[in-house]
C-alpha cells in the first residue's frame, strides 16, 4: 500500500491562516503557527472516536513481528483507537506496528513509543539516587544523553524519566528512583536529566526523545512511607519544598508530565485541576502533554471519586491528555460527550497536545525516524558507552567511614569476597533497569578479579542469603533478579564464610538489599541490613582482620551499629552495568571516591522522616547542653542528629576548609555578594571535593528553615594543591512562596554558610536591606 502520510509542505497555504487566528496578544514563533495549522487541518479531517484514540496509551504486550498486524493491538492501531505504547524493545518490533498505523490505519497518524529508560538503557547507569549521589551536573546529563541515545537507537521515542519526586522518608521504596531530599539538588538535577533526554535546543535529533518528568505531584510524602498512599501537606510546604524539581524540569522544556497516584488537597492527582491545570499550566506555563501513571484514572474509583465514567470526566476536565493502559477514555468519553458531562474542546485540547509532541518529535516528517537496524547495531551498549558508566558509577559511591586508612586495598595477598550479593550479576543495575540485559552487568567477583588482576588472589563465600524469611526474599527478588537462595542452614554458609575468611588478608562483604528490595510496591518498615547478614558480619569482624563492608541498597539505611564496628564503609547503592568494575576501581584506589550523600541516614527507624532543612520548634534542643533535655523539642533514647548528615561522604585524601569570606556585610536590593573558601588537599590523593554553600533566612513572615542549600561546586583538587571556591549570590536566592504564595524575598539578617557537608559548615552573618 502507498504510504498516505501527511506532508508538511502540502500544508504551507494553512501556514498564514492559522497564524492570523492565534491570540494577538502573543508573539507567535514561525514553528509554532505552522505546527498550529497542521495540526488544525489534521483535526478536521479526524472523527470523535480516532481523536479519543490518540488519547489511549496501552502497554505493548507480546507479539511477534510477523503477527503484529492481525494482534490485538495491530487491529486496535488500524481502527485508530491508539496513540502510543510502551515497553516494547526491539526495532522490528516497534517498526511493525508504526507501518501499521502510517500506511493501514485511515488516518497515518505516526506513534510513539515509550519506555522506563530510568537511569540507562541497555548501558545501565546507577539508580537515580546514587546518581544524585554525584553531585556532577555533567555527569548527570551525561547519563541522559546516553540513555536516549541507546534507546533511540533501538526504536524508543519517548522515556517516563526523569523522577523528580522530593522525599525524606527513606521506609518509601520509590526513594531509589528520585534525587533525595533537597529541592535545590533536585532541580538541578531534573534540568541535567531534560537537557539530557531532549537536547538544549528544542529541536528533537533522532538521538533525542520526549522526557516526562514525574509524579506530579509530592508522591514522595505518602503517609506512614508506604507507597501509594495518602498525601496532605500545606500548600506552602508544596511551593517551598516539593514543587520545585518539577517547575524546574517544565522550566527547562520537559515534553510530557506524569500524574501521581496520591491524592493533593483531598482529590486524586490524576483529577486534580488546580494542580494540572491551575498550578501546571498557568502559573508554570507547561506547553507539553499530561499522561497518567498505569491505571491512574481507573484508581480514582477505590479513592471513591465514582465509577470508571465518572472518573474519566474528572481526569479530562482536569488536565489530562493521555490515559495509560486503563482504557477509561476509549471506552467512556464519548458517552460522556453525548451526555455533556464533557465538551468536544476538552477532548480536542487533548488530542492536539498529543498530536503536537509527535509533531516536535518530528514522526510526521518521518514517522521511522527512531527505527534505525545500523544505529541499534553500533549505538547500543557500546564500549565507549560502558566506560562512561564505569566513570560516572565511581563518583556516585559515599565514602561512609575509613578508619585507620582502611580503604584503597593493595592488589596484593588474599582477599576475601564474602556476602549475597557478592557474585550476583542480575542484581548489579538495581530496580526498573527493564532494557538491561542482566547477565552482561559485572558482579562484584568478576570485578575485583579483572581490576587485581594476577597481583591478587580473590576468595568467595555466599556467607549468607538476603534474609532468612524466604518469601520476603522471593519478593525482593522479582523480575529475574534472584539471588540462587541456598538451602543450607545460616549456620552452614557461615561456616564456610569463615573458612575462606581464615585463609585471607582482609575480608571484603558486600551486603545489603536486592534490586527489587527498594523500588516500586517496596516500602520497608526495618531499614537495616537484614538480620542474617548482620550476623554474618559479626562474625566476621570476630576474625580480627580488616574489614570493608560495600554496602548496596537503593535507599538509606539504619547503620548505627555498623558505624561502631565496621572500620570501613562503602555505599555503593547499585551502580549499574559496570558495577563490579567501579567498585574494584575504588577499592583499590585507581578511583577516590567524592560522592555526598543526597539524602539524610537515620541512626534508627525512628527519627524517620529526617532531613537537614526543617523548622525550628519554639523549643528547640539548646546545642550547648549535652544529653537529654526535658521540656524540649527531642527524644529519650536517641539524639536528634543523624547518623550521617545529608551531603556527607569522605574521601581517601584530606580536603581542609580555610576561612569563609564575604564580599560584604551589609548590602541592599539587587547588590550580589561574594562568599568564598580556599580549600586545600593535604592528603597523598588527588580528589574531588563538593563544596557546599547554605543560606538561612533568620528572620521571616513565615517559619524559615534552619538552613537551605543555595549552591554546590564539586572540584577537582591535586594533592598539596590549593583551589579558591566562589558562590555568588543575590536576592533570587533568598526568595520563598510566603503565606500568600507570592515568590518573595524579605530584607534583613541571613546567616551564609559553607562546608564540607550540610553539618559539618562555617557561618557568617549578613544584613540584606531593601
Amino acid at each position: 500500500m502507498k504510504k498516505q502520510i501527511i506532508k508538511l509542505s502540502t500544508l504551507l497555504f494553512i501556514f498564514v491562516l492559522a497564524a492570523t487566528a492565534l491570540p494577538a496578544q502573543k508573539s507567535v514563533k514561525p514553528q509554532d503557527a505552522k505546527m498550529h495549522a497542521f495540526i488544525t487541518s489534521l483535526m478536521n479531517k479526524m472523527t470523535l472516536d480516532e481523536k479519543i484514540g490518540q488519547l489511549n496509551l496501552p502497554s505493548a504486550g507480546e507479539f511477534t513481528t510477523g503477527t503484529a498486524t492481525n494482534s490485538d493491538i495491530g487491529n486496535n492501531v488500524k481502527k485508530g483507537n491508539v496513540g502510543g505504547l510502551f515497553n516494547i524493545k526491539g526495532v522490528e518490533k516497534i517498526k511493525a506496528i508504526q507501518k501499521v498505523a502510517v500506511e493501514e490505519s485511515r488516518m497515518k497518524i505516526p506513534m510513539l513509543f515509550g519506555m522506563d529508560v530510568i537511569h540507562g538503557y541497555e548501558t545501565t547507569f546507577p539508580i537515580p539516587l546514587g546518581v544524585a549521589a554525584t553531585w556532577d551536573m555533567q555527569a548527570v546529563e551525561q547519563s541522559a544523553r546516553i540513555a536516549a541515545t541507546e534507546a533511540s537507537a533501538d526504536g524508543i521515542s519517548w522515556t517516563f524519566s526523569p523522577m523528580t519526586d522530593i522525599s525524606r522518608d527513606p521506609r518509601w521504596g520509590r526513594v531509589s528512583e528520585g534525587s533525595g531530599e533537597d529541592p535545590y539538588l533536585g532541580s538541578a538535577i531534573a534540568k541535567a536529566m531534560v537537557y539530557g533526554y531532549q537536547g538544549r535546543t528544542g529541536n528533537f535529533a533522532n538521538n533525542n526523545i520526549l522526557a516526562c518528568v514525574k509524579h506530579f505531584a509530592l508522591y514522595g510524602a505518602p503517609e506512614a512511607g508506604r507507597d501509594y498512599n495518602t498525601v496532605d501537606m500545606s500548600r506552602i510546604r508544596m511551593y517551598n519544598e516539593y514543587f520545585p524539581p518539577y517547575k524546574a524540569a517544565v522550566d527547562a522544556g520537559v515534553g510530557s508530565v506524569m500524574a501521581s497516584f496520591n491524592e493533593v488537597d483531598g482529590i486524586p492527582a490524576t483529577g486534580n485541576k488546580w494542580l494540572m491545570t491551575d498550578v501546571l499550566r498557568r502559573q508554570w506555563g507547561f506547553k507539553g502533554f499530561v499522561v497518567t501513571d498505569y491505571t491512574g484514572i481507573n484508581e480514582m474509583i477505590d479513592h471513591g471519586m465514582g465509577d470508571l465514567q465518572a472518573v474519566s470526566a474528572l481526569a479530562l476536565k482536569a488536565g489530562i491528555d493521555m490515559d495509560m493502559v486503563g482504557e477509561g477514555f476509549l471506552k467512556t468519553l464519548k458517552k460522556s460527550l453525548q451526555e455533556k458531562k464533557i465538551t468536544q474542546a476538552e477532548i480536542d485540547t487533548a488530542c492536539r497536545r498529543i498530536l503536537e509532541a509527535k509533531y516536535k518529535l518530528g514522526l510526521f516528517d518521518d514517522p521511522y525516524k527512531y527505527i534505525n537496524k545500523n544505529r541499534a547495531k553500533t549505538e547500543v551498549y557500546t564500549t565507549a558507552n560502558r566506560n562512561i558508566a564505569r566513570e560516572i558509577a565511581a563518583k556516585s559511591f559515599v565514602l561512609l567511614k575509613n578508619e585507620g586508612q582502611t580503604l584503597p586495598l593493595k592488589k596484593t595477598g588474599k582477599i576475601a569476597l564474602i556476602g549475597p550479593l557478592a557474585d550476583a550479576a542480575n542484581n548489579m543495575a538495581g530496580t526498573w533497569s527493564v532494557a538491561t540485559v542482566q547477565d552482561k552487568s559485572v558482579s562484584v567477583l568478576q570485578g575485583l578479579k579483572h581490576v587485581a588482576g594476577n597481583s591478587a588472589e580473590i576468595l568467595y563465600a555466599k556467607g549468607a542469603n538476603l534474609t532468612q524469611d524466604s518469601v520476603l526474599e522471593m519478593n525482593a527478588t522479582m523480575f529475574g533478579k534472584t539471588l540462587h537462595r541456598d538451602s543450607r542452614t545460616p549456620e552452614a554458609l557461615r561456616a564456610e564464610a569463615l573458612a575462606v575468611a581464615s585463609r585471607a588478608d582482609v575480608i571484603v562483604a558486600a551486603l545489603g538489599e536486592s534490586a527489587e528490595m527498594s523500588g516500586e510496591a517496596s516500602s520497608r518498615t526495618d531499614i537495616g541490613i537484614p538480620a542474617v547478614q548482620q550476623e554474618l558480619l559479626n562474625e566476621l569482624l570476630k576474625t580480627g582482620k580488616p574489614v570493608v563492608l560495600v554496602l548496596f541498597a537503593g535507599r538509606p539505611l539504619a547503620l548505627t551499629w555498623e558505624q561502631e564496628h565496621v572500620p570501613a564503609i562503602l555505599k555503593v547503592w547499585f551502580p549499574g552495568s559496570e558495577a563490579g568494575l567501579a567498585i574494584a576501581d575504588v577499592i583499590f584506589g585507581n578511583k577516590n571516591p567524592s560522592g555526598k550523600l543526597p539524602m539524610t541516614f537515620p541512626r534508627n527507624v525512628g527519627q524517620v522522616p529526617i532531613f537537614y532543612n526543617h523548622k525550628n520548634t519554639g523549643r528547640p534542643l539548646n546545642e550547648s547542653v549535652k544529653g537529654f533535655q526535658k521540656f524540649r523539642s527531642g527524644y529519650l533514647d536517641v539524639s536528634n542528629d543523624p547518623l550521617y548528615p545529608f551531603g556527607f561522604g569522605l574521601s581517601y585524601t584530606d580536603f581542609v576548609y580555610g576561612d569563609l569570606q564575604l564580599s560584604a556585610k551589609k548590602l541592599k536590593n539587587n547588590q550580589q555578594l561574594k562568599a568564598s573558601v580556599t580549600v586545600t588537599n593535604k592528603g597523598k590523593f588527588d580528589g574531588e571535593e563538593v563544596v557546599q554553600l547554605y543560606i538561612r533566612d533568620m528572620v521571616g513572615s513565615i517559619t524559615r528553615p534552619v538552613k537551605e542549600l543555595k549552591g554546590f561546586q564539586k572540584v577537582f583538587i591535586k594533592a598539596g594543591e590549593s583551589k579558591r571556591v566562589e558562590f555568588s549570590i543575590t536576592t533570587e536566592d533568598l526568595k520563598f512562596y510566603n503565606s500568600e504564595l507570592k515568590h518573595v524575598w524579605e530584607p534583613g539578617e541571613f546567616e551564609i554558610m559553607i562546608g564540607t557537608n550540610s553539618s559539618d559548615l562555617q557561618k557568617q552573618k549578613v544584613m540584606w536591606e531593601k
